[in-house]
């Protein structure tokens, strides 16, 4: 596996600054931001999909610095009820499933999206319980008459460009946990996938390692973001982990990001590793640096430390005991 890391938190500073910093910690891979809520900092969407000479700029520099790209991210809104904020969205993840073509990566990060309840409505609606009926009702139009078609088309869109699309699961968004990330991916076809990002899953309460034997048992895992979460007990206990709270409120939350560390042992990791092993995965895991306790260049530093340890290098020997 590669250890990897989504760039944002080093947007400020020049690509070719940020991948020798990357290659001089150990990083292998890298993310990049093409679109949405992870900007375009380091790659000019629109100007790279007509330049070729571009590309082939882009792609030397990190080899140069022994990187590769693991994926193109766009995370946004595709199935916003504002047709303008969903036609931008929409354009971005199509432009970056054909950058991903043109630079022979093989993946592209993204949201679900997250519809309005009901046809007319102004603002996405995440529902999160079948009663009062009519939030019941409410899911059935966002599945079966907007992300369902919208995301067969999209998949059809990834499959002429051969480019896998691994969406992230996130609260606030149409699939935030597995079982809807499979749904989707049985509604479409095996283009759609997950980006597996265990941070959500960890104050919903699911167990990561079970969470990742029941998506990569059926092949669905696409990409992995490395990030932790903590959850702080003393503030659960009162008001439960859908917290409100302001991401800078750190004391006076139920949760928070963590870096890779800060949230579950070593261990633990190590064990996500195994487990990401025994199902079949073998690609980057993609450090997504959002803690807001320590700054970014520590937070990726003290993440690779611990992932590095966790990380295996070599390929499975035979089992020679058991023959």
């Amino acid at each position: 596996m590669d250890i990897g890391v989504l760039t944002v938190p080093l947007g400020g500073e020049p690509i070719d600054d940020a991948a020798a910093y990357l290659d001089g910690i150990g990083v292998d891979a890298v993310e990049l931001g093409v679109g949405g809520w992870p900007g375009e900092d380091h790659v000019d969407r629109e100007a790279l999909i007509g330049d070729e000479t571009a590309r082939d700029e882009l792609l030397g520099l990190l080899d140069d610095h022994g990187l590769r790209i693991s994926a193109l991210a766009t995370h946004n809104n595709p199935l916003h009820p504002d047709e303008g904020r969903a036609a931008a969205a929409d354009r971005e993840l199509r432009e970056a499933i054909e950058l991903a073509d043109q630079l022979g990566v093989e993946t592209v990060t993204c949201f679900s999206g997250l519809p309005a309840g009901a046809p007319g409505d102004s603002t996405p609606n995440w529902v999160t319980a079948p009663w009062p009926t009519e939030h019941a009702d409410a899911l059935d139009y966002q599945w079966d008459e907007v992300a369902i078609p919208y995301w067969r088309d999209l998949a059809e869109h990834a499959e002429r460009h051969g480019v896998d699309v691994a969406i992230e699961m996130h609260p606030n968004m149409l699939v935030y946990e597995p079982t809807g990330m499979l749904a989707l991916r049985e509604a479409t076809n095996d283009r759609i996938g997950a980006n597996f990002d265990p941070s959500h899953l960890y104050w919903q309460g699911i167990d990561v390692t079970e969470a990742i034997r029941f998506l990569g048992e059926r092949d669905a895992i696409h990409h992995f973001h490395a990030k932790d979460t903590k959850v702080y007990d003393a503030k659960a206990r009162v008001k439960g982990v859908l917290d409100t709270t302001g991401y800078a409120e750190e004391a006076d939350r139920s949760w928070l990001f963590r870096s890779i560390g800060y949230g579950h042992g070593e261990g633990h990791w190590k064990d996500v590793v195994s487990t990401l092993r025994m199902v079949g995965y073998e690609g980057a895991l993609s450090i997504e640096h959002e803690d807001s306790l320590t700054s970014s260049r520590e937070g990726l530093e003290k993440a690779v430390d611990v992932l590095d340890r966790a990380v295996f290098e070599t390929e499975p020997g035979d089992a020679y005991w058991a023959e």
